[in-house]
């Protein structure tokens, strides 16, 4: 298959426009994708999009990522809503904060075709106004732009939208054609929502240049459910560990629904077609196995946080499922627990020693002292994986993790925390 049977067969084709299939195959090929420093961090939504360049490359062509410094201080139109302005440190920060990120997928030292890292801060901030309404803006009419879905989208709202997230289009434009005399760059890629701005693009290189250059969207991913993907309940996951730590990350994609799970392991893994059939099959025929989702959240975590991220993060979840504390970290202990019931216990009070059956009340274990004590006769609940045996026993400081915590199990499935205070 050359890129674009690829990319059709991943499901990653939603428009593009004529000759983008035979430029695929007859030639080499520059291509060019967005990223808006809105944040320090890309998320998983970004991901799709790091993995149509990263594709790109490994089928022999040339990758550029731009990221946004110029675009940044004006903000990709929302639908609903004006985006707040950042600040040039801002700025400056996220852009920072990106880059690391994308040279996980992109190989910027390959000798044949290496990614390029652009900010278009570089010929976006040196423009005067005039200059650029002469050279750009001159070449759009209004009519054009209001036809445009990020545009008409924002006319309907009850805010409409500001003169300076208009005039987004125009800078993504001049960035296609900056790229086009700067680098050869004869494509841009990205989510659908992008249709129009690239379009755009196109445009002026035709008017200005006289060339014909292409676009290649892909579907905006969402749910089986018709949720936006990349959000929970807590919130984005991002990529930066900082903000989503890797175990979220694994567990976010072990979760995935079965209608979703083979879509994105065609979208999100370097896994061949006849793995992924083989992992559709599997799905088929024993759901419960839910190999497709362990071998997504490996793929996608070692890619992202690294083997050793990875491997933490399939320890910790192990954890949670019941498998032993040994060699790991209190720290991680209490990220794989923290939504399970925990409370505080005064290290003075553990010191002194408190009474096996007592503890387990306390925490929420069993209802009351005989119930505690007729668990503990059964061998049904264990402290920091030793089982209780006597329940007549007591719980002193000695015991604890680091000193600091207790992890109080009952049966496998059932978890409390105890933290000393």
């Amino acid at each position: 298959m050359n890129l674009f049977e690829e990319f059709e067969w991943r499901g990653l084709v939603y428009h593009a426009t004529d000759g983008v299939r035979e430029a695929f195959a007859k030639e080499h090929v520059t291509a060019y994708i967005g990223f808006d420093p809105t944040a320090s961090s890309l998320h998983v939504g970004s991901l799709l999009t790091m993995m149509g360049l990263a594709r790109l490359q490994r089928f022999g062509h040339s990758p550029i990522a731009i990221v946004g410094g110029g675009t940044g201080m004006i903000g990709d139109p929302k639908p609903t809503q004006e985006r707040p302005l950042l600040s040039l440190d801002d700025i400056e920060r996220n852009v920072e904060g990106i880059k690391p990120q994308l040279a996980r997928l992109l190989d910027f030292d390959a000798k044949a075709n290496p990614a390029r890292l652009i900010n278009n801060a570089d010929w976006l901030a040196r423009f005067d106004l005039l200059g650029f309404l002469r050279d750009t803006g001159k070449y759009f009419t209004v009519n054009y732009m209001l036809e445009k879905e990020s545009v008409s989208r924002r006319l309907e709202s009850e805010d409409g939208i500001s003169y300076t997230e208009f005039s987004y289009l125009l800078l993504q434009a001049r960035d296609y054609l900056e790229l086009f005399d700067r680098h050869n760059c004869t494509l841009q890629m990205g989510g659908s929502d992008q249709w129009g701005n690239i379009t755009a693009g196109i445009e002026l290189i035709r008017k200005l240049r006289g060339k014909k250059a292409h676009g290649l969207v892909w579907p905006l991913m969402k749910t089986a459910s018709g949720a936006k993907f990349g959000k929970t309940e807590s919130g984005t996951v991002w990529l930066d560990p900082g903000r989503t730590s890797a175990f979220k990350f694994y567990q976010f994609f072990l979760n995935t629904d079965d209608r979703d799970v083979i879509n994105y392991l065609k979208v999100f893994t370097w896994l061949d077609r006849p793995t992924i059939e083989e992992l559709e099959r599997v799905l088929a025929q024993a759901p419960e196995k839910r190999e497709a989702q362990r071998t997504l959240a490996r793929e996608v975590t070692s890619m992202v946080h690294g083997p050793t991220g990875f491997e933490k993060a399939e320890r910790a979840s192990e954890v949670l499922y019941g498998g032993t504390l040994a060699g790991v970290s209190t720290e991680d202990l209490l990220m794989v627990f923290e939504d399970v019931p925990s409370i505080t216990l005064a290290a003075d009070r553990l010191r002194a020693g408190i009474a096996s059956t007592e503890l387990l009340v306390e925490s929420g274990v069993a209802a009351s002292k005989s119930e505690a004590a007729r668990l503990i006769k059964q061998g049904g609940v264990s402290i920091n994986d030793s089982k209780l045996t006597d329940e007549r026993g007591s719980i002193t400081l000695e015991q604890a993790l680091d000193g600091t915590l207790f992890v109080v199990r009952k049966g496998k499935r059932q978890t409390h925390v105890v933290r000393v205070g």
